[in-house]
């Protein structure tokens, strides 16, 4: 079946019918997963799209978007003797000051995991420790952490909520305006979560056409296609591309242990700033289990961003990587300057790895 999906010929059709319902005008079309980042860089499909479209990327990777407020209280934390557990990307993501990498050389605990369930088992074999989860991503890894909070986590167990909301951040920059977004290529990955209801309202709103898409080349291709086709025909709903894992009311079960567990708050992230009504909290009957609150520490803020990077506008949408003066320079995988050179789905990262993909 997938190779259907990866079919050249196929691809050159589709390709063909953008160029034709693009008739030369230019748009700018936004995809907000790192992953649809990595396949569209990957199979050369800029170069199949007319020089008039753009797709460009947005708030698509959830290490990318964590602020160095919740960086600097896991290292804090760190230091004060606390296991700090967390995903390998987030080991150098930058803080005001530091990050977890450093901080391990220096003596602090902070050990990589695989999931939040590794966490779980090391807070019952070390329960003289103190073990704080570093809880990141969309809604596609927030029902994970509800679930394993549900299960009476261990009281020696609590997280760093650092869990986010897309359809709130693609609100966000269309209010903005700032960059201008014809159209939303939505994430396959947080819709098999939340299904296509919560993109409706901002759809009908501000008038842009959103398709949920998956993650094959001919997905993308054809959820463009889509895209496209609405613009002309002067359209603003919500479609599924992805429908062999995407239902409109999407993961039922999934969003009820969400609404157990969290409530919906207001939430600072890297390079856009505080966007109301798009971050979770444990609710206060969980506080137990929510670092912050448990050991009653406050980190500053500061500024998200360091002299030389433009992680804010890469996220934001308006610059392409390579139109950073220290991308592949002074900020490489090896030594990232910024956050979105960290990740494997950040957007420098897989610009770098595929450094022939600016068009």
């Amino acid at each position: 079946m997938f190779d259907f999906f990866r079919d050249e010929k196929i691809a050159q059709k589709l390709a063909e019918r953008i160029k034709r319902l693009s008739d030369g005008k230019h748009f700018k079309l936004m995809h907000v997963c790192g992953t649809h980042e990595q396949v569209i860089a990957q199979s050369g499909l800029r170069d199949l799209l007319p020089q008039n479209l753009e797709v460009i990327s947005g708030p698509g990777c959830p290490v990318c978007c964590t602020p160095n407020s919740e960086i600097d209280l896991a290292i804090e934390l760190a230091l004060k003797g606390h296991l700090i557990t967390t995903f390998g990307d987030m080991l150098r993501v930058p803080g005001s000051k530091s990050s977890l990498t450093k901080v391990r050389v220096l003596g602090g605990k902070v050990k990589v995991v695989y999931s939040i369930q590794d966490a779980i088992e090391l807070s019952k074999e070390k329960k003289d420790l103190e073990i704080v989860h570093c809880a990141i991503g969309f809604e596609t890894t927030a029902p994970s952490t509800a679930v394993v909070i549900l299960n009476d986590a261990p009281s020696n167990f609590s997280i760093i909520c650092s869990h986010r909301l897309i359809p709130p951040a693609m609100e966000a920059l269309l209010i903005s305006g700032e960059c201008k977004i014809d159209g939303f290529i939505a994430p396959g990955h947080v819709s098999t979560i939340i299904g296509s209801e919560p993109y409706r309202k901002m759809a009908k709103e501000y008038n842009r056409p959103i398709v949920i898409t998956g993650f094959e080349p001919i997905d993308i291709l054809y959820g463009i296609f889509l895209l496209l086709k609405q613009i002309k025909e002067k359209r603003n709903n919500v479609e599924i591309e992805y429908t062999r894992a995407v239902k409109p009311e999407g993961n039922l079960m999934a969003i009820k242990k969400m609404e157990e567990v969290f409530e919906i708050c207001d939430s600072n992230w890297r390079g856009l700033g505080n966007i109301p009504k798009s971050g979770l909290r444990l609710k206060k009957k969980f506080e137990n289990h929510d670092a912050e609150r448990k050991f009653n520490l406050r980190i500053e803020k500061s500024s998200d961003i360091l002299p030389g990077c433009i992680c804010d506008k890469i996220l934001k949408g308006l610059n392409y990587p390579p139109d950073c003066p220290s991308f592949g320079t002074r900020c490489t995988p090896e030594d990232p300057l910024g956050a979105c050179m960290v990740s494997s789905e950040g957007t420098c990262s897989t610009y770098f790895k595929y450094a022939d993909e600016k068009k």
